[in-house]
């Protein structure tokens, strides 16, 4: 299969994916694009309980269901976009630079997920304390949350890319990234990591706007800049000839548009929730509330990433070919994800804003929901994995090695067994953010940590890359278990209802 075909084979799989969508869903999305971009702009500050700002999404009243759905489909294809931002990046590299570039992307991969979700992680965290305002309809006080969430993630943001810059090259030596590949492997995620706070303006920007039930626009400025993200990478590869450090930059290149574009669509259509100069006065509660909640959030995805970035010193131990099959295994696998991660992303902004206006039996039948969708899209995965794993594998790694192909086909396979208890793992532990919780997400997390501590000393060193493949489902099944006792026994969702 030479290059061209395997672009073009890529392009329609995403495509058939795309159209592959029930119909009525997609007249109900376009009917939300619609009513978002004709918005009288005069009526925006004169906001009612029950209406909701540019072309939002009711969450707070009428069926639960169809409302998740609806707020859904657009963070879907929001998260399939995304997931394409770093598949176009692997699958071009193996194709048009050979299996040591991709195992140079491979090698940090597991840090480029921890920037990816720090930054996701965190402007979700910021939202979640927007959304809970929004319930409550105070403009003011919503407005202020808005404001306390820039200075926070400002302030984090410039925390994190400072140790990126000087700490990066000794912890890839840390984590033994393969001496071949190590100035790749420095090249690449340098530019990702000084540039993070790119991807946080633009996630605080999209997780402030689901936060008031808009999920659409922040797609529509998704799908433009990753299709300017293929054409950067191309340019990059084939035109300047910029090898792996080219590929970076395009990717950092298209979230800055993303980025400008949502900005832009905030300041001229969502008008109520522009905080003013008086709404950044510090308010030492607010700010330690937004401040607790997002690096809480982003806390519970740096541990989860941690343990995958001690994983990968395991994965790296075992040398470039099960680096290569590997990183082109978890790009199908983030790609499987992107449906029920956009669903956990619903319903956490659901239950953020009905917990901010008590709406309680409504949080429950959502979550109750939720478990049916779990299993339904795990039984979907499974059959789709058990027929398509290998040809997605050679696709992305642009690779006939048979021992790339055969690791990574065995650990789709296997993983997608295991999809329901993390799929209840994604609802719940952002549920239980959404009411609050703090501690009990964080204490999941850990949970997983310790587990990819304990497969990356014992087990892998003895059973190789069988021991990678069991590592993650066995992990899940223990923290699902955590967090279903916990949801169920949180102090708001256990009230009788007598009470």
């Amino acid at each position: 299969m030479d290059r061209d075909s395997c672009m073009i084979q890529m392009l329609l799989y995403y495509d058939n994916t795309l159209m592959n969508l029930h119909a009525h869903a997609v007249r109900q999305l376009l009917w939300t694009w619609y009513t978002a971009a004709t918005l009288d702009r005069g009526t925006q500050h004169l906001m009612d309980k029950k209406k909701n700002p540019a072309g939002s999404v009711d969450l707070l009243h009428g069926p639960i269901l169809r409302s998740l759905i609806i707020f859904m489909l657009p963070v879907f294809i929001s998260n399939i976009f995304q997931q394409f931002y770093n598949v176009a990046d692997t699958a071009l590299v193996g194709n048009y630079l050979g299996e040591n570039a991709l195992a140079a992307v491979g090698s940090v991969s597991s840090i480029f997920e921890f920037l990816v979700f720090f930054s996701q992680s965190l402007g979700v965290g910021l939202s979640i304390v927007v959304g809970r305002e929004f319930g409550k309809g105070d403009m003011d006080r919503l407005k202020r949350a808005v404001a306390g969430s820039i200075v926070v993630g400002a302030v984090v943001c410039f925390i994190l890319t400072t140790l990126v810059i000087l700490g990066m090259r000794p912890f890839l030596v840390l984590i033994k990234t393969p001496k071949e590949v190590l100035p790749d492997s420095y090249a690449y995620i340098s530019v990702i990591g000084t540039f993070i706070i790119v991807m946080f303006i633009y996630n605080l920007c999209s997780g402030i706007l689901r936060a008031i039930g808009n999920s659409v626009m922040p797609l529509l400025f998704l799908i433009f800049s990753s299709a300017l993200n293929i054409v950067l990478d191309i340019v990059m590869l084939r035109v300047l000839h910029m090898g792996v450090v080219g590929t970076a930059i395009a990717t950092v290149a298209a979230q800055g548009v993303s980025a400008v574009c949502c900005f832009i669509y905030i300041e001229r259509r969502v008008q109520l929730i522009i905080p003013e100069k008086k709404h950044f006065r510090y308010d030492r509660a607010l700010y330690t509330e937004l401040a607790s909640q997002g690096i809480a959030m982003a806390s519970m995805g740096s541990i989860v990433n941690m343990g995958s970035i001690i994983l990968q010193i395991g994965i790296n131990s075992l040398g470039a070919t099960i680096i290569a099959g590997h990183v082109a295994a978890r790009k199908i696998y983030f790609i499987l994800l992107t449906f029920s991660s956009a669903m956990s992303t619903a319903v956490a902004n659901f239950v953020s804003q009905n917990r901010g206006a008590n709406n309680r039996d409504r949080i429950l039948e959502a979550i109750r929901q939720s478990h049916i969708f779990n299993v339904v899209t795990t039984v979907v995965m499974v059959i789709c994995m058990q027929f398509f794993a290998k040809s997605l594998v050679a696709l992305i790694s642009g690779s006939d090695n048979e021992t790339i192909l055969r690791n990574g086909t065995a650990y789709l396979q296997f993983c997608t067994f295991f999809f329901v208890p993390l799929l209840e793992i994604l609802i719940l532990r952002n549920s239980l953010q959404s009411l609050g919780s703090k501690i009990i997400p964080m204490i999941s997390s850990g949970i997983e940590l310790a587990g990819k501590i304990l497969f990356t000393l014992v087990f892998i060193p003895k059973f190789g890359y069988n021991a990678v493949i069991a590592c993650e489902p066995i992990i899940w099944v223990v923290m699902a278990v955590q967090l279903l006792y916990a949801f169920y026994n949180d102090p708001y969702i256990s009230v009788s209802d007598s009470l």
